[in-house]
């Protein structure tokens, strides 16, 4: 197939007809003509007159490059297929050297000296030979024999200098694809190195740079990427969704609170979702510090500790999630926007994490959760003692008022804008009425 306007075009007519008018379609003819027949005219040399006669297979050279380009960017291991590509080039050179070693040496004759191929009877021989002594020359080891004639020191001298390029472009190569294993690596894990060196220039070490390292060890072993917002920046919104939509939406379904919503809610939701990796015995939030997100356990498994930091009251799953009372108005609440308990990672916990105005933005869209999670955080603050039920009662008696009064305000301004209208139709009514008696004084006068 082809692209057209970025479609892929499979139909086979449409095919054939671009095919046939673009320029790679005479080079491929050309390229497929059976020109090794020419061998069989009379007075042409058989075998040494066939490579040269099929060297029109060359000219499917760029296509052969054209293959590898679209083979590379559509394989899910680039570096490898670069490699391997490496050395097919590699081997390639060094059989077409030894073939031309194997050429010049039956120009001069087989085993005439140390320097050319002996006269082996087997063919096989002959080749691997050849193919060794090509190895050696173009990889300038120089345990080779000293040339004898004026055209074996030409071929020598030539295959260094190819040698020279030939490891000229293979160390770019292999360079090119060691930066882009780092750049790989860069793009999606952090880089623990300037923590650590900050720590040592700090004075600072020990356990607590071991841990620094065991994180971003697990973030590796587990294929946990915590920079996706910065790798999926560049694509459309709605392509953005997708994407973050077939990475995270089975983990978001094990959510209790949103097992209920619909498809295409949880595909926006799951923009404003920040994945967060938490270490053992790291503290996710503490009783008393300010609320700035709540969280959503992927995986991994959260204690709720005392203020000793050790006796567990109670142990957190996947599917469960917190941090949302110091986030959402609860009446009565006396904590505020203030952490209500301490939550301590047992092991390395995997969190979504949802900042407080993109939390706002959810409930204002979806009042069914604001009500689930406010009916959750009474039952918490109840427990814990921090709801004070008078203020509760006064605040919602207050906003029962409030209501009150805009209904009264609504009903008021309704009137209002009824006589408003009334009154403009009488103006209108008015104007036209003196309008009139304009046009007929007008009339009397003339």
């Amino acid at each position: 197939g082809f692209l057209e306007d970025g479609i892929l075009v499979q139909d086979i007519s449409r095919t054939r007809r671009r095919y046939l008018g673009s320029w790679s379609f005479p080079w491929d003819v050309m390229a497929v003509l059976p020109t090794e027949l020419l061998c069989l005219l009379p007075g042409v040399p058989r075998v040494p007159g066939v490579p040269a006669a099929r060297a029109n297979r060359c000219l499917r050279v760029p296509r052969l490059f054209e293959a590898f380009d679209r083979c590379e960017t559509r394989t899910g291991w680039p570096n490898v297929f670069r490699v391997a590509k490496l050395m097919l080039y590699l081997l390639l050179g060094i059989h077409w050297h030894g073939c031309l070693y194997f050429a010049l040496s039956a120009h001069l004759g087989l085993g005439v000296d140390p320097w050319v191929c002996p006269s082996f009877t087997r063919l096989l021989r002959r080749y691997l030979h050849s193919f060794y002594f090509s190895t050696l020359v173009l990889a300038t080891v120089g345990d080779t024999p000293a040339p004898q004639r004026e055209e074996e020191f030409l071929f020598v001298t030539a295959g260094f200098l190819l040698a020279v390029l030939g490891f000229a472009t293979i160390t770019g190569n292999i360079s090119t694809v060691i930066v882009n294993l780092s750049a790989a690596d860069a793009a999606f894990y952090p880089d623990a190195g300037p923590v650590r060196r900050y720590l040592r220039a700090r004075g600072v070490g020990g356990r607590l740079a071991g841990r620094v390292v065991r994180w971003h060890q697990h973030l590796r072993a587990q294929r946990k990427l915590p920079a996706e917002r910065e790798v999926l920046q560049h694509l459309p919104r709605g392509l953005q969704a997708e994407v973050a939509a077939s990475v995270h939406l089975a983990a978001l379904r094990r959510v209790g609170l949103f097992r209920s919503w619909e498809h295409g809610v949880l595909r926006q939701l799951v923009l404003r979702l920040r994945p967060q990796v938490f270490g053992p015995g790291e503290f996710v939030c503490r009783r008393g510090d300010v609320g700035r997100e709540m969280y959503f356990i992927r995986e991994g498994h959260l204690a709720v500790v005392a203020e000793d930091g050790v006796t567990q009251l109670a142990v957190l799953g996947e599917g469960l999630y917190f941090g949302e009372i110091s986030l959402i108005n609860i009446k009565g609440n006396t904590a505020g926007n203030r952490r209500t308990a301490n939550i301590l990672s047992i092991g390395y916990s995997d969190l979504f994490c949802l900042g407080k105005e993109d939390l706002a933005e959810v409930l204002a869209e979806f009042p069914c959760a604001r009500a689930a999670m406010e009916a959750k955080g009474r039952e918490l603050l109840l427990r814990m003692g921090r709801l004070n039920t008078g203020a509760e009662a006064a605040a919602m008696a207050a906003e029962a008022e409030a209501e009150r009064r805009l209904r009264g305000l609504e009903v008021a301004l309704e009137g209002l804008q009824t006589r408003a209208a009334r009154l403009l139709a009488q103006l209108e009514a008015s104007a036209l009425r003196a309008a009139l008696r304009v046009q007929r004084l007008e009339g009397r006068l003339r």
